[in-house]
């Protein structure tokens, strides 16, 4: 296993307990995750560890269930997914967000003003869009994402960080 990979399981150890911290969570996923829209959430991971999370999290964020769950058994990337029209729309009421339209991927600092929260949101947007070096290497954290989220939310959580990184780069779409 490769040292991301060991960092991201030892992340989906701690017990998911406040519903705050599994929201703030759950947040950094779906703005680091690969399909975020009013019509479709897909979370894809090669992480067991985060899949066997991912439906824990939710219930506890959102009162909801993913729609698709990958097979344990089954080697390779994992899917995880959420089409249903009501469980989309209490996932957006639940971050303040219209559930009408397109979805606005900003950060919402109002459900980040707790440190608990934005160390959930840190964690969860890692485990979705993450990836780190070994420190005997090289340090060296990116959080990665194919969507239009990335500018903009990107220049959101370094504002939260304490230092700034040596770049952003986006990649929007």
């Amino acid at each position: 296993m490769s040292f991301s990979s060991n960092v991201k399981a030892e992340l989906c150890r701690p017990p998911i307990s406040r519903r705050t911290e599994a929201l703030a969570e759950a947040y950094g996923v779906l703005l680091y995750c690969n399909t975020f829209t009013g019509s479709a959430v897909r979370v894809v991971t090669e992480s067991r560890d985060f899949a066997e999370r991912l439906p824990r999290l939710f219930k506890k964020a959102f009162g909801v269930g993913f729609d698709e769950t990958p097979n344990p058994d089954e080697p390779g990337k994992l899917l995880l997914a959420i089409e249903q029209k009501d469980k989309l729309e209490r996932l957006l009421t639940a971050l303040d967000m219209r559930a009408d339209g397109e979805v606005a991927l900003h950060v919402n600092f109002g459900l980040l003003e707790e440190e608990p929260e934005q160390l959930a949101f840190f964690r969860g947007a890692f485990l979705a869009g993450g990836s780190v070096t070994d420190p005997a290497k090289r340090y060296h954290l990116e959080l990665d994402t194919e969507s239009t989220v990335s500018t903009t939310a990107n220049a959101s959580v370094y504002r939260m960080t304490a230092s700034k990184p040596a770049s952003v780069t986006g990649y929007g779409t």
